[in-house]
């Protein structure tokens, strides 16, 4: 097991201002039998890669690792295969735990196009911060009634409020959509480094064991789907046939959210993910040029507001202040048009001018 490039160190910062760091693993090989073959890490969907798509939610995590065969990314990142290649989810987690370093890691698989930060956040969030006690094969259902109202709290609250090297009981959180996710979750890397240990002396070698083998003796905080208001049904949605990229490729297509996924496709193309763009305000500028100016100058205006911005350090509220000086300025051009328009149909008067009568 080697890899060979890492990705740049990153540490989150909670609420109160700590850092806090956390290492993703990222399953991304596997036959995709019914894709008939395909790489499917490497279909797109928005015109960007199902990988790349993971990635993107990932992107402050101090080190990204990547099982699976090497493919362009848009980031840098580890790549490790598991030994033999083709051994099995588990004996793939195994291999993807070797470059981590941090007390947490986020476990995710690489064909999930609709996962958003917001969960990896209240994954690691809950994982995080448990109740004392602990739920799925430990807790019974009062303490998994108890963790779904933690899990409420922990969905709505955007901040890393709580960190691993805490003394909660719990060994990770873990998404549920009616069943367990285990590549959707987070775990302390301790804890999952012990279950593979003990499996592997169990059964001899992890090659070809199911990835559900690692949850029963896990104390996991599960973060149902229908519960806070945070994930969705959409996060856990992954794409095994050739219907299910279909449906994902229409489903970002629909009307309210095309522009999110574009902003987010182009963003991405131009190595810009990181910057906070409101969509809004570009929008109804767009609108005062196309209205006020001509049709035309919507997008030449947004361009020359985006290349100001940026020679003045691109933050989102440089941003904002080109775009509003740039409104400002297509209601003075519309005012100056109305005005001009009005002295023509009353025959040159200044509005609210009576004509006299020539004596």
């Amino acid at each position: 097991m080697t890899s060979d490039a890492h990705a740049h160190t990153h540490a989150h910062e909670d609420a109160h201002g700590s850092a806090r760091t956390y290492d993703a693993v990222v399953l991304a090989g596997g036959g995709a039998r019914r894709l008939g073959g395909t790489d499917k890490p490497s279909l797109t969907v928005g015109a960007r890669t199902l990988l790349d798509r993971v990635l993107s939610v990932c992107a402050d995590a101090s080190t990204t690792v990547v099982v699976g065969p090497r493919r362009p990314t848009r980031r840098p990142v580890a790549w490790v295969r598991e030994d033999p290649p083709g051994a099995g989810p588990l004996a793939a987690l195994d291999a993807g735990l070797g470059p981590v370093t941090a007390p947490a890691v986020l476990v995710l698989s690489a064909d999930l196009p609709f996962l958003r930060p917001e969960t990896v956040r209240a994954l690691l969030d809950a994982a995080g911060s448990g109740p004392e006690g602990g739920t799925g094969a430990h807790g019974g259902k009062a303490a998994d009634d108890h963790a779904n109202e933690t899990h409420a709290d922990a969905a709505t609250d955007s901040a890393f409020d709580n960190s691993f090297d805490n003394d909660a009981d719990f060994d990770g959180a873990i998404v549920n959509d009616g069943r367990d996710q285990p590549l959707l979750a987070a775990y302390r890397t301790d804890s999952l480094r012990r279950e593979l240990a003990l499996l592997r002396t169990e059964y001899g070698s992890l090659t070809s064991l199911p990835l559900r083998l690692i949850l029963p003796e896990l104390r996991l905080q599960r973060i149902d789907v229908a519960v806070g208001g945070r994930t969705t049904a959409s996060d856990a949605l992954d794409c095994d046939t050739w219907e299910d990229v279909a449906a994902a490729r229409a489903r970002i297509r629909e009307h309210d959210t095309v522009l999110d996924e574009w902003m987010a496709a182009v963003k991405a193309e131009l190595g810009i993910e990181q910057l906070d763009v409101d969509t809004a305000v570009l929008l109804d500028l767009a609108r005062d040029a196309a209205h006020g100016v001509a049709r035309p100058a919507a997008p030449l205006t947004t361009f020359l507001v985006g290349y100001a911005a940026a020679q003045r350090g691109g933050s989102p509220e440089q941003v904002a202040e080109a775009a509003a000086k740039a409104s400002r300025l297509a209601a003075r051009w519309a005012a100056e048009s109305e005005e001009a328009t009005g002295r023509e149909t009353t025959g040159g008067e200044q509005p609210g001018e009576e004509q006299g009568d020539g004596r």
